[in-house]
């Protein structure tokens, strides 16, 4: 982002004033506080082509849910938004873009695997008409075939094609972002019987994101990335659920993928 430089001449002034203070070189002071703010806000729009009252629809499991209240339904809804990734996206965009009046919903839900969307995705999905659909989804696909799910790679695969399939015949120009399931090695959760086969359903997503022209997210080789500048307790310490700093890696990495939609 370009920065203004502002050049004001101060003059001399052997005894200051309010008047003086609040004018300084002919610049008022609400001049000089507002102008950045409202020129990066005017320049970000020229760059990107954000079209008008997009509705946009965040979905998945317990990472976008992030403790969201359910309650709270409105969109743009605070609570409604948890506290993950999700959260720091919609302040980001809401604040990047007044005009564009964006509406988000998040209907992620925690321990949600694929089949699951598709049980409620008639409420959770088509009655909202979303323009842009996010799913970030996978995890637990995996992750409970360990315990009490007979799931696989290849259920995955058509469950997922089957969701978007619906979600396309209802709405055949909505545009798509697939997130990556990712695992961070050395957080509490994950262990070697991760591997061979979770990033089997890596590859899935990615095929799948690449079959249905949405934009794909590679969250694992970000989150890989980052461990060379902190270790996985700072950015996702049970190698599943982001931090802080872990969701703002997912917003900076979401919001570029969104940007190159339109």
């Amino acid at each position: 982002m370009s920065s203004i430089n502002y050049n004001l001449k101060l003059k001399t002034m052997k005894s200051p004033n309010r008047r003086n203070f609040l004018k300084i070189g002919g610049v008022s002071l609400a001049t000089i506080v507002t102008a950045p703010f409202l020129a990066n806000a005017s320049e970000i729009k020229k760059v990107n082509n954000i079209p008008k009252n997009l509705t946009i629809l965040m979905q998945g499991d317990s990472i976008t849910d992030a403790g969201r209240d359910k309650g709270r339904k409105e969109v743009n809804d605070g609570r409604g938004m948890g506290r993950g990734y999700v959260y720091q996206i919609v302040s980001s965009l809401l604040g990047a873009y007044p005009e564009e009046k964006m509406n988000f919903y998040n209907r992620g839900i925690s321990g949600n695997k694929v089949f699951q969307l598709a049980d409620r995705w008639d409420e959770d999905c088509m009655l909202l008409k979303p323009d842009v659909l996010s799913i970030l989804i996978g995890v637990n696909d995996f992750w409970h075939s360990l315990r009490d799910y007979d799931g696989t790679v290849e259920k995955y695969d058509e469950d997922f094609r089957k969701l978007l399939d619906r979600t396309l015949i209802g709405y055949p120009k909505i545009k798509l972002i697939i997130g990556e399931p990712f695992a961070i090695k050395g957080g509490g959760s994950i262990n070697e019987k991760w591997y061979p086969d979770f990033p089997k359903y890596q590859v899935a997503a990615a095929k799948i994101a690449d079959d249905y022209k949405a934009k794909f997210i590679p969250y694992q080789q970000i989150f890989d990335e980052a461990l060379k500048h902190a270790p996985v307790s700072y950015w996702c310490p049970d190698g599943v659920h982001p931090s802080i700093a872990g969701g703002y890696l997912m917003k900076e990495a979401w919001n570029k993928a969104f940007q190159q939609l339109f």
